[in-house]
Parts: C-alpha cells; sequence; structure tokens
C-alpha cells in the first residue's frame, strides 16, 4: 500500500482541504471568499496557473486550506504537481474533482523520487486523504507498478546488468508465488537462442534469456516480451559520447513488462501469464558480433547483420519466436527499439504496430481511457521488401534512411507465425522534460493502458 494516500478515517477531520480552480474560475471564487483571504491571495499575486499553490492562513495562523491552480490546460496529470508545493501533512481535495480517480493517481505518480545514491535525500511526508468509495487499493496498485518500472530504467548500468534484471524478476517469483526459469551464457546456444547470445557475448555480464510464468495452467494465455538491453554501447558500430549518454534505459522495455506484470499479479487477473526479457549488455570486445555477419535464429530464419547498433530486435526476435510457439491469446512486447519513432511522433506518444484490427481499436480505447497515450502506425507490406539480403533470409535493417519504426516492426513479425493477436510498442522509456507525475527519468509508456485493457477483458 503506498503511504502517500490515505483511507478516511480519523485523518479526514484534521486533514487540509484543497481547492482546485482553473484560471477562469479564480474571480468567482475571490468573489465569495472572505475579505481577508481575497486580499490574501490577491497580495501574493496567485492567478491559478497551472500546478500553481499557495496556503491560506487559518483563523489559528496554520494553514486553513490551499489553493491549486488548474490552469486552463486539460493535463490528466496535474494533481501531480501537488506533492512537492505541499508541506509535510494530510490532505483532501474539497471539492473533488470530476475524474478523482485520475487526480489521485496523478498525485501518487507525483510523490516519486529516485533517492537510492543519495546520501541525504531530502524527504517530507504528504498525504492525500481519500474520499468513501474510492478504490485505494487499485489506485496503489497502478502506482507502485509504475514504480517498479521507473526504478529499475533509473538504476545506472553499474548496478542494472542482466543478473539484476534477473533478480527483479525472482523478486516478482517469490512475492507472487511464480515459476522462474532462466537460460544463461552458452546454455542459449544450446538451447537455440543464437541472437540473443550473439548480441550479449562481448560482455562480461552474461546474457540470459529470463522466463517468468503465473497462473492457471488453462487460464488465456497472455505472454509480455521485454527488450532488457541493459547497456547499449552499440557494439561495433560505437555510439558517439551523446547518443551513448541515455543507454541505462534501453532495457525499458523489460522495465516495462515486469511492471505489467507486477500489475497483473498484483491484480489477480485470472490469465496464464508469461512473461520473457531477453537481457543482455551490447558491448565491445574481440568476440563482438559485427556488421555483416549472418546469425541464425530460433525461428530457423538466417539473419545479415548490417549495423550492430540495431541489436535489440535480434534478441527480440528469439524471445518472440518462443512466445510464439505457445500461441497465446494476446501477445505483446516493449521496446525502446528505434529512434524513428521519436522523430515521427516525439517522446511522449510511442507508436505501437499490429495486424490485428480489433485489438488496435481496444488498445485506442484504453490509451484515451487511462490517459496513456499511444499510436497506431502501419505495417506497411511493401516496405517488407526493404529487408531483402543477397546472403541471408533476411536483413535486420534497412539500407535506407526511411520508415525505420516500421522496418523494425516488420522485421519482428517474421518471427510471429502463429499468433493471432501481437502488438508491438516501440516506447521511449524516459521522460526527457517535467511533467505534473512525471518527472525527468524512467518512464514505463503504454503500461497503464495495457494494464487497463486486460482487466476489462479479465478482470
Amino acid at each position: 500500500m503506498l503511504d502517500v494516500l490515505a483511507e478516511p478515517g480519523p485523518s479526514t477531520n484534521t486533514a487540509t482541504p484543497v481547492t482546485a480552480l482553473a484560471a477562469s474560475a479564480l474571480d468567482g471564487w475571490l468573489a465569495n471568499a472572505a475579505p481577508a483571504q481575497a486580499a490574501w491571495v490577491k497580495a501574493q499575486g496567485f492567478a491559478a496557473k497551472a500546478g500553481e499553490a499557495i496556503a491560506l492562513p487559518g483563523a489559528d495562523g496554520s494553514i486553513g486550506r490551499v489553493l491549486f491552480g488548474l490552469g486552463d490546460e486539460t493535463d490528466p496529470f496535474i494533481y501531480g504537481a501537488l506533492p512537492e508545493k505541499l508541506q509535510a501533512g494530510d490532505y483532501l481535495l474539497d471539492p473533488l474533482p470530476d475524474n478523482a480517480k485520475q487526480a489521485f493517481l496523478g498525485f501518487a505518480l507525483g510523490t516519486y523520487a529516485f533517492n537510492r545514491y543519495k546520501s541525504a535525500p531530502v524527504t517530507k511526508q504528504v498525504r492525500l486523504v481519500l474520499p468513501d468509495g474510492m478504490d485505494r487499493d487499485e489506485v496503489s496498485l497502478v502506482a507502485r507498478g509504475v514504480f517498479l518500472g521507473r526504478d529499475l530504467i533509473n538504476t545506472p548500468p553499474s548496478d542494472m546488468g542482466p543478473a539484476e534484471l534477473q533478480a527483479a524478476a525472482d523478486k516478482l517469483r517469490q512475492r507472487f508465488d511464480a515459476h522462474l526459469n532462466v537460460i544463461t551464457g552458452e546454455d542459449l546456444l544450446t538451447q537455440n537462442y543464437p541472437m540473443i547470445h550473439a548480441v550479449g557475448r562481448a560482455s562480461d555480464r552474461a546474457p540470459r534469456l529470463i522466463d517468468l510464468t503465473w497462473g492457471r495452467a488453462d487460464a488465456p494465455k497472455i505472454t509480455l516480451v521485454g527488450k532488457g538491453v541493459c547497456f547499449d554501447t552499440g557494439g561495433l558500430n560505437l555510439k558517439p559520447g551523446n547518443s551513448m549518454a541515455l543507454m541505462k534505459k534501453d532495457m525499458g522495455g523489460a522495465a516495462a513488462s515486469l511492471a505489467l506484470a507486477q500489475m497483473i499479479m498484483e491484480r489477480g487477473l485470472d490469465v496464464r501469464l508469461r512473461v520473457l526479457v531477453a537481457a543482455v549488455e551490447n558491448s565491445v570486445s574481440g568476440n563482438a558480433f559485427r556488421p555483416s555477419d549472418v546469425l541464425s535464429s530460433r525461428k530457423g530464419l538466417s539473419v545479415e547483420i548490417g549495423n550492430t547498433d540495431a541489436e535489440g530486435r535480434l534478441v527480440l526476435a528469439d524471445a518472440l519466436a518462443e512466445a510464439d510457439t505457445q500461441e497465446p491469446e494476446l501477445l505483446i512486447d516493449f521496446a525502446t527499439l528505434t529512434g524513428a519513432a521519436r522523430v515521427a511522433l516525439g517522446p511522449e506518444l510511442p507508436p505501437f504496430f499490429t495486424k490485428d484490427d480489433a485489438l488496435a481499436n481496444e488498445i485506442a480505447g484504453a490509451a484515451e481511457t487511462d490517459d496513456d497515450p499511444v499510436w497506431r502506425l502501419p505495417l506497411w507490406a511493401p516496405y517488407d521488401g526493404w529487408l531483402e539480403s543477397k546472403v541471408a533470409d533476411v536483413s535486420h535493417i534497412s539500407d535506407g534512411p526511411f520508415a525505420g519504426s516500421i522496418t523494425a516492426a516488420l522485421f519482428l513479425n517474421r518471427f510471429v507465425t502463429q499468433t493471432k493477436s501481437y502488438v508491438h510498442f516501440d516506447i521511449y522509456g524516459w521522460n526527457a522534460k517535467p511533467r505534473p507525475g512525471r518527472p525527468v527519468g524512467g518512464e514505463v509508456q503504454a503500461v497503464r493502458a495495457l494494464y487497463g485493457l486486460l482487466c476489462r477483458r479479465y478482470g
């Protein structure tokens, strides 16, 4: 349970009320306020701008009420700006906003801080008291899942390698009585995961396939696949320094899959959950895979390497081929895969790709309902020819600068041939600019939308 959200009870009577005001509603509030309070608000220059807050003195000199500005924006997570504006204590929203659940989730997400490496982190206990009937467990569940994913991404690569991703999955195994199988190092070759091995073999931190299962064996099968490139140097196609700076987030797909898995298991959805994380470090050494190498794959396709900095789709391909053998009812992958996706849609709007139109409509609806934006891009079949190779079954990249996110998705689709409902998310995994409830740092994009979708299907 998150301690930033309090159940109604004794704390309700002592909590300080918070009144949220749109900028256009401020004059009306001032007209009805006590003259002393109205004068105080005007003297402080409070204009109800988005995220602005002002404390009003009570009769005894304590804080009697807080005014919180909504501006004229429609950011559903604007209440995420509240925690940093408030002094320690208990607060309640008075009156409740129309979408109270989203307001409380925004507030909870706004309390997140990554303090693992701070010798003296600044902390304060700020709690928001929930009204009667509000499901504290559900709001806390979602926030905890997001926090797990953020923590994993924000952890520096010195402490977040393949073994540490395995440890994160093992914590879930222990907590939810799941089953965990891990194939590591040379065993990846003997058990036919050659591309995961090839990408990770140059690192002194052994590559591995993390395989977590949970739920009734005969329940609907839901499989999540995550790209777990714990650090990406680019391999022999070495990245320049400015492009390498954020590569600790290249395991953001793994973080997203584990975050969603935690939400599913904590909610107790009646599904047979499987999580496959291809965990590697793309390093440089004498045995690193090379441009123009031809790799075998679990699917049996030979793959020509065009650029070692496009390694994520290789490890995903082996994991997806394994997932496809079980023909799950729904197969989802998350990957920080292409810069082309960012060029097309920016860092805040991840594209997704699927051949299943009904699933695409369901995802779009979930994204709107849960304020977790995504956008469908096409699996444009004519571009599939751009992946032709003269020496292998397929090249893993095209030889041109265009449609990189689409051609990556087309490549992955070659490894999913039996599963009817498969969707690929090309996420950024990072908040580049601070926004309410979304501080700069790791982010698990599309996870809340997928969780809402699964709850409506199987809850």
